[in-house]
């Protein structure tokens, strides 16, 4: 099937520039955060975070009288990104140079390591590297205060949450009310992909936000001028052979010219055959022949069934350790894209992996995190002068009637395309909105990316505008995660009442301190935004159109009742409808219907316009409650509704 988002950048590389200090864009953005006490750092992969932490952590060092730096990283493998360092030949006041003793992410028992953190603590030297595990096991009885004058930072901060059986979660907040610590929060994806907040409102306020979007990075980049994120179906096993076709789902998108990634399902998940290490045997049969295994390297020699090339994989699946880290160790030294075809992994090579070649990052069976899929496609999304195009396939069991997992498939559908839907909202450029006076001058315009709406609200309150500014996409990521939008947004609910009911509901539950006039700016943020990136701008003369699904605006007319009556997330679903069978679109129907939530007042007052509206383009007929059309359905069950709640009111009134 087609990609559902195929996004193209300018090419600009502003991204990858450096100024008088050696900073990319994004590190020298970071760095004016730099005396903050809670710095909070949202950046995509491959901007650079460790070396901005790196530029931030020398200048409290050297400056703000901190004595000591912890670096935390989820897996060992993210600790080479900390090792030493030359800063200083960029122009930078000092180099980062860790002692070797304490880098803590490499083979050992943990319990050694909880002991090299202590020590390092008493000890004059200012820098240590650890995995989160050894945080965690080393705060269990320290006393806090010993973390005063500390930094301490925290890669991949999305592991942390305020729910309270998160012990990285625990150990952040006990830092926070306990010691003098500062603390600097990285990450690529601040939302965790579940209904869990990272951090409690309070807490989070506390932060000083640094912002570096995905468009930025991707379009300031040199090489890279396309990304392109799809969804391929396929019933049965990924890797059997279709009978009809006479080939495996799987072979149909691998590409053997493709850099690629391929992530095989987790063991727990309904795509896999509960079998890791024949899977990965399965796609080696789809590539070709085994000929041989590199012993220094661990690097697998298959000769390719379609073109006789020899291919070069690496297997991260293998439960051997020595093996794995022989491989992992060739893959940190690669130095071209000759070095490596094709990665296979189960739960590696996700976060902090750096393999700037790769073109493809194919990914089998839904990954229950946007998160965790964002993660991915950012392994693909690095600048390299082998590509000009990075693409995330995400391979995923189709919805089959006679099959028992019939729900599961759907709802791993539904997720699969809010994730594209989110993604298209990530990689799309900020767009600023105003409100549009009747006085205002018809020919001032600021600039291509700001927009005039009538009947706009603006926010009033600091925390409203930090959430518009900074947070527009995690709250997104919440919307479109929430089960009640998952049910709504594939056109079975009239836009207005996805955009003026269901919306500010769910804001109200993310943010109960927002005041109602706060809530309604913080939707009109949401929806405007929503539409106008899953639309398309196009100039007419001298005037500008936004063109979305179903609708052709002129920008110098937009009023937010005219937004509110689109489905701002309509767009991949439109696309899917026409990618996938009849009998799968009536499973997702039915599936969506057996689900729905139920009908409230300010829904039905909203229908009752279209219900009348039916009424009289039927020959009085009313909407039938039986109907297989799913709004005419909706329509006759809010008549329902209105009747009884008439009923209930006469007989209040006596």
């Amino acid at each position: 099937m087609p990609n559902l988002i195929e996004v193209t950048y300018a090419q600009t590389g502003k991204s990858k520039s450096t100024n008088a200090l050696g900073m990319r864009e994004m590190q020298e953005k970071a760095y004016e955060g730099k005396t903050a006490q809670y710095l909070l750092l949202k950046a995509p992969p491959a901007s650079g975070k460790s070396r901005a932490l790196m530029y931030i952590a020398l200048h409290k060092l050297h400056h703000q009288g901190i004595k000591k730096v912890i670096v935390a990283v989820p897996e060992k493998s993210i600790g080479a990104s900390f090792g030493i360092t030359a800063l200083k030949k960029y122009g930078f006041f000092a180099d980062w140079h860790p002692n070797p003793k304490y880098n803590l992410c490499t083979p050992g028992e943990e319990k050694s390591k909880v002991t090299a953190f202590l020590n390092f603590l008493e000890s004059d030297e200012p820098i240590l590297v650890c995995t989160h595990a050894t945080l965690r096991f080393a705060f269990d009885g320290l006393d806090v205060k010993k973390l005063d004058d500390t930094l301490v930072a925290i890669d991949e901060f999305h592991h942390v949450s305020a729910e309270g059986d998160n012990i990285l979660g625990q150990v952040l907040k006990s830092i926070m009310k306990n010691s003098t610590a500062h603390i600097v929060a990285m990450t690529g994806s601040y939302f965790r992909g579940d209904s869990v907040p990272v951090l409690m409102p309070e807490d989070e306020e506390k932060f000083t936000k640094v912002t570096y979007s995905y468009y930025q990075q991707l379009n300031g980049y040199e090489y890279l001028k396309s990304l392109g994120i799809g969804y391929h179906f396929y019933t049965g096993r990924y890797f059997k052979k279709n009978p009809e076709t006479g080939i495996s789902a799987l072979a149909e998108i691998l590409d053997e010219n493709l850099k690629t990634i391929i992530h095989i399902p987790s063991v727990n998940a309904a795509e896999s055959s509960k079998q890791k290490n024949e899977e990965v045997n399965h796609i080696i049969d789809v590539l070709g022949e085994l000929e041989f295994q590199d012993e220094k390297t661990g690097v697998l020699h298959i000769k390719s069934h379609k073109t006789g090339k020899m291919l070069k994989v690496a297997d991260l699946v293998q439960d051997n350790p020595k093996s794995r880290d022989k491989i992992s160790a060739y893959l940190r030294e690669v130095k071209s894209a000759d070095d490596i075809d094709i990665i296979i992994a189960l739960g590696m090579a996700k976060e902090g992996f750096d393999w700037p070649y790769c073109q493809h990052a194919l990914t089998i069976g839904y990954r229950g995190s946007l998160t965790e899929i964002i993660q991915i496609i950012g392994r693909a999304t690095r600048d390299s002068s082998n590509k000009t195009h990075a693409q995330f396939t995400n391979l995923i069991a189709q919805p089959d009637a006679e099959n028992d997992e019939v729900k599961l498939s759907v709802n791993n559908m539904l997720k699969a395309i809010t994730a594209s839907l989110l993604m298209e909202q990530v990689l799309a450029p900020n767009f600023k909105f105003k409100l549009k006076k009747e006085d205002d001058d018809e020919d001032e315009t600021d600039n291509e990316t700001t927009l005039k709406i009538r009947g706009f609200k603006l926010p009033t309150s600091q925390r409203a505008k930090d959430i518009i500014e900074t947070d527009l996409n995690d709250l997104k990521a919440k919307l479109l995660q929430n089960p009640q939008m998952l049910k709504a947004m594939p056109g079975n609910v009239e836009p207005e009442v996805i955009n003026t009911v269901l919306i500010p509901k769910i804001i109200r539950e993310i943010y109960p301190d927002l005041s109602d006039d706060d809530v309604e700016a913080v939707r009109q943020h949401v929806v405007i935004d929503s539409v106008i990136k899953n639309s398309t701008i196009e100039e007419q003369g001298d005037k500008r159109f936004i063109r979305g699904a179903g609708s052709f605006i002129n920008i110098d007319e937009i009023h937010i009742d005219l937004i509110d009556r689109i489905n701002p997330f309509q767009k991949a679903f439109e696309i899917l409808s026409k990618s996938v069978t009849t009998q799968v679109l009536k499973m997702i129907d039915e599936h969506i219907q057996s689900t729905k939530f139920e009908m409230t007042e300010e829904e039905a007052i909203l229908l009752w316009p279209k219900i009348k509206e039916w009424v009289k383009n039927n020959n009085g007929e009313q909407p039938n409650i039986q109907a297989f059309d799913y709004k005419e359905k909706r329509m006759a069950e809010a008549l329902v509704f209105l009747r009884e709640l008439k009923r209930r009111k006469t007989l209040a009134n006596g």
